[in-house]
């Protein structure tokens, strides 16, 4: 919105001429990071004390951890201030002409919208359950679905109105599989290994991407702090991503496909970073605030939908391990159990308690250590998925 007016005034008037700043993509990023953080720190206190009022507390499960019992009744769903700080920020500085923006954010208030009711549902019916799995999972698969086809075509066109002339050409020709190869599977560290997916197989990838990393986020986010630091760091790093990618000097220089319009996620991902920050201040031990699955789910989807926009779905993975184990660590010791429950007649875990942070809390790590251990990790591959811009 702020581009659209300052272009106005420089046609107005030349006196506007200094207005010109505002079309670099770089100095809207720090404006839009310093915005959300901004709004995060001004409205933290009162949204806190609303979901207080509201008697909007987290319930704890009474299996867990002993030591969060003492948790249960702290305001949830501040996930709300995420989205709130991310949305006005990234609307007041991005190029409403960008459709990879509008994507990610409809993907993000799609699954913050799922969050919403599972986190009602856990209030208001006091149970730490939440909405079912199969409802969750059926939500998801429909944002999930829609996101990945549009973006099938949209990745390798310049405009919506060619993104529609693809998907008909595709109709017409009886739903050919071949899609440009900037559509392509990318593998990091390798400059001339990329693998065709074709039509149905980048469905199938985007649809993996977006909704595993959501529940990735929501899984990883158990502890004080946990979730939202690495969301920062992993989102910052997609931001470089994403701007090297919308730049046809730096694509054609690193080797990347030079996808039009990419660059303006760097704006949506410093906003999440601005925001994250802002919501850590509340979020760190002892937590004010949980940002619940309305945040959880939001972030994690809009990490995905990055990714694949910037055909990064391997890098995400690497930078992303911290959520990549703990969803691991969830699958296997579910699977695990029911495995040796049907073998055996009674059901064994390989660790003490999924997903992984628990586990490490239940062998005797301060829920501080294990909180800023998992920021180390991410931070160190982070670095690594950096690193392969150059590295390949």
């Amino acid at each position: 919105m702020l581009l659209s007016l300052a272009q106005w005034l420089q046609t107005v008037s030349p006196e506007f001429g200094y207005f010109r700043v505002f079309q670099y993509i770089t100095f809207r990023a720090v404006m839009a990071a310093m915005t959300a953080l901004l709004i995060g720190l001004a409205f933290g206190p009162w949204v806190i004390r609303r979901l207080a009022e509201l008697k909007i507390g987290q319930p704890v499960r009474e299996y867990g951890v002993a030591e969060h019992i003492v948790k249960s009744g702290t305001p949830t769903m501040g996930g709300v201030l995420i989205l709130i700080s991310i949305g006005v920020s990234t609307l007041l500085w991005f190029d409403w002409s960008n459709r990879f923006v509008w994507i990610v954010m409809v993907v993000t208030v799609g699954f913050g919208a799922i969050g919403w009711v599972d986190d009602w549902r856990k209030v208001v019916n006091k149970n730490p359950e939440g909405m079912s799995s199969k409802e969750k999972y059926f939500w998801q698969s429909v944002i999930g679905l829609v996101a990945a086809l549009y973006l099938a075509f949209s990745v390798s066109e310049t405009s919506n109105l060619r993104v529609l002339e693809l998907f008909i050409r595709w109709v017409q020709s009886g739903f050919s599989n071949d899609l440009p190869p900037k559509a392509d599977l990318m593998v990091p560290f390798l400059k001339t290994i990329s693998y065709p997916l074709g039509v149905f197989g980048f469905i199938f990838l985007t649809y993996f991407v977006i909704v595993g990393a959501s529940n990735a986020v929501n899984l990883t986010d158990g502890l004080d702090g946990l979730a939202i630091m690495p969301v920062v760091m992993v989102g910052s790093a997609l931001g470089v991503f994403a701007y090297v990618t919308g730049s046809s000097v730096y694509a054609r220089y690193l080797l990347f496909p030079y996808i039009p319009g990419a660059a303006e996620l760097l704006i949506f991902c410093a906003a999440m970073a601005g925001a994250g920050l802002a919501f850590l201040w509340f979020n760190t031990h002892p937590a004010q605030v949980f940002m619940g699955d309305v945040g959880a789910l939001s972030l994690g989807g809009a990490l995905g939908t990055i990714a694949v926009i910037t055909r990064q779905e391997i890098v995400l993975g690497i930078m992303g391990g911290v959520f990549v184990v703990e969803a691991l660590s969830v699958m296997l010791q579910v699977g695990w159990f029911k495995f040796t429950k049907k073998r055996f007649g009674t059901g064994r875990r390989i660790l003490k308690m999924a997903p992984l942070h628990h586990h490490f809390e239940k062998s005797g790590w301060k829920e501080t250590q294990v909180v800023v251990r998992f920021w180390i990790i991410t931070m160190l591959l982070c670095l690594v998925g950096l690193a392969s811009l150059k590295l390949r």
